[in-house]
């Protein structure tokens, strides 16, 4: 899904590398639950974290509210021990956050760190100074929940005192609402002095923080939150309580104030929405192999929601970069190893250097179910990743095979002309991003993306692909499935452009695995026919 217009603004100004001289840059965490030195990057102006329940979300915006003393502004700012307590049963020693923070636009980062050896927190009068915005959302109760709320909606209480929010504040909460609000408050009543109520006025009738919904309620407390210039915002469950289109629209209002004001916004997350607005350097997940925790940023929500999803997957994940890379892989097994399709799961994890980290993890054996790492054919050979066959990127494999081989049957497959597929996709060809070939082809011919890449890259299998080429890749599958984890070694060999077929020994497994001997017509291959 393409990103915002707001979104888009906001990553043209950050890319111009001025603005922003309030900077966090990274935060490491040791020594809190469960965290042991990993290194969070803030690589945009609003970065959200996913990750199951428990993975650490929320520590890492703790930590960051930790770092820094409040502004003037502030009254109060946040330490390390408000939001990790030492209690009867929780024992914390040797605990340590540092942080990169840049001051000034053309100044260097400096190191800042808070550290608990056994008493108490050290470091905290040298912290830098910066307003700091930390919001809850996933502890909002209904407001007939909170203490002392309740004598509020006695009968006889009247309205004392109100706090207007200005029109762009009203504006903003019927934009993400989707509801036009004429008016937005705050009030006391005669029953308490202190305690606050929301007020929205909708088609003249106003409806009081008791009748609202809970995704009303969410915004208005989150937007009452008015951060000054070049803060730090840290959201904990953005979502809570939004439906899908208002989560997309309170990223895409965040874009704007993070643009207006230079802000750094950190969130954390459970929803795919959230994560489809940000662009790939907005999108981290924490992953929890074997009782440690790795942060990979870039992820898909694809990734991430399948990381996250309790519907059982079946037997074998297979990471991909995209859904052009998916296509592919899959047509490939559909001619050569079609019964291994439905015993796979694909999943897109997003940029390259997403599926280096996970080749690592592949090659460390730290999935906890048998799963394979696919790069594009463009990209370096990576530990544990194998590349998909050609040595370019996915579209450009396919349009110049098929192009070089008259474009096949994919004429008639598309109930097309020759003529109308040869100069949709030869002119698709003259673009310059390789991304773009397959929407501009598709368009011209009246057709869905999705559908012309899944034929051409049927097409291409069939008719283009050599055995040798599809060996590799089909067999390091059908050995994983067959024997319950990945056959590769960790350090995976460079798959040349054309291959004889490939011997046994160059995919070696553990000692207790049992596999027959190589012949040259292996149970799972066969010749795919070619087209006349």
């Amino acid at each position: 899904m393409a990103i915002s217009r707001q979104v888009r603004l906001l990553q043209s100004k950050w890319r111009t590398g001025s603005g922003w001289p309030k900077r966090l840059e990274w935060i490491e965490i040791s020594g809190l639950r469960g965290w042991s030195g990993q290194r969070f990057e803030l690589r945009f102006p609003i970065v959200a974290v996913s990750g199951e329940n428990g993975s650490g979300k929320s520590t890492i915006i703790q930590a960051a509210a930790s770092i820094y003393n409040p502004s003037e502004s502030q009254n109060r700012g946040w330490f390390a021990s408000d939001f990790f307590p030492e209690t009867f049963c929780d024992r914390i020693e040797n605990a340590t956050i540092r942080a990169s923070i840049r001051e000034g636009l053309n100044s260097s980062s400096a190191i800042t760190t808070v550290r608990k050896t056994q008493i108490r927190w050290r470091g905290n009068p040298r912290r830098v100074k910066r307003h700091v915005e930390y919001i809850d959302l996933s502890r909002i109760q209904p407001v007939s929940a909170r203490i002392g709320f309740s004598r509020l909606a006695k009968a006889g209480v009247s309205e004392k005192d109100s706090q207007e929010w200005d029109t762009e504040a009203t504006n903003r909460l019927s934009d993400i609402m989707g509801r036009q609000y004429t008016q937005a408050r705050r009030v006391l009543t005669s029953a308490d002095p202190k305690r606050r109520i929301s007020v929205l006025t909708l088609t003249g009738s106003n409806i009081s923080g008791f009748h609202q919904g809970g995704g009303e309620l969410t915004m208005t407390e989150l937007l009452e939150k008015d951060p000054q210039k070049y803060s730090l915002v840290l959201i904990d469950e953005v979502e809570t309580s939004l439906h899908p289109r208002a989560q997309r629209r309170l990223i895409r209002d965040l874009a704007d104030l993070c643009r207006e004001r230079e802000l750094q916004i950190v969130l954390t997350t459970h929803s795919p929405y959230v994560l489809e607005e940000l662009p790939p350097e907005g999108r981290g997940y924490i992953l929890r192999t074997g009782g440690e925790r790795q942060l990979v940023m870039g992820v898909s929500p694809d990734f991430a929601m399948t990381k996250m999803d309790e519907i059982p997957h079946p037997e074998c994940d297979i990471y991909v970069e995209d859904e052009r890379a998916e296509g592919v892989l899959r047509e490939v097994l559909v001619v050569y190893a079609k019964d291994a399709v439905n015993r796979c799961k694909m999943i897109r994890y997003g940029t390259a250097n997403v599926g280096q980290a996970l080749g690592q993890m592949v090659a460390a054996d730290r999935f906890p179910r048998p799963s394979l790492v696919f790069v594009d054919g463009d990209q370096p050979q990576m530990t544990g990743c194998i590349r998909l066959p050609g040595s370019d990127a996915p579209e450009r494999v396919i349009f110049d095979a098929l192009q070089k081989a008259g474009w096949g049957k994919l004429h008639e497959r598309l109930n097309r002309t020759y003529a109308e597929v040869a100069d949709a996709c030869a002119r698709a060809q003259t673009g310059g991003d390789h991304h773009e070939w397959v929407s501009h082809a598709a368009t011209e011919l009246v057709l869905g993306g999705d559908v012309l890449w899944s034929i051409m890259c049927s097409e291409w299998a069939s008719l283009c692909l050599a055995k040798e080429e599809a060996v590799p890749v089909v067999r390091a599958i059908t050995e994983t499935l067959a024997l319950g984890h990945a056959s590769l070694p960790q350090e995976a060999k460079p798959i040349p452009p054309v291959l004889p077929p490939t011997p046994a020994a160059a995919f070696p497994v553990p000692a207790r695995s049992k596999r027959p001997p190589a012949t040259d017509k292996e149970p799972w291959l066969f010749t795919p026919k070619k087209s006349d």
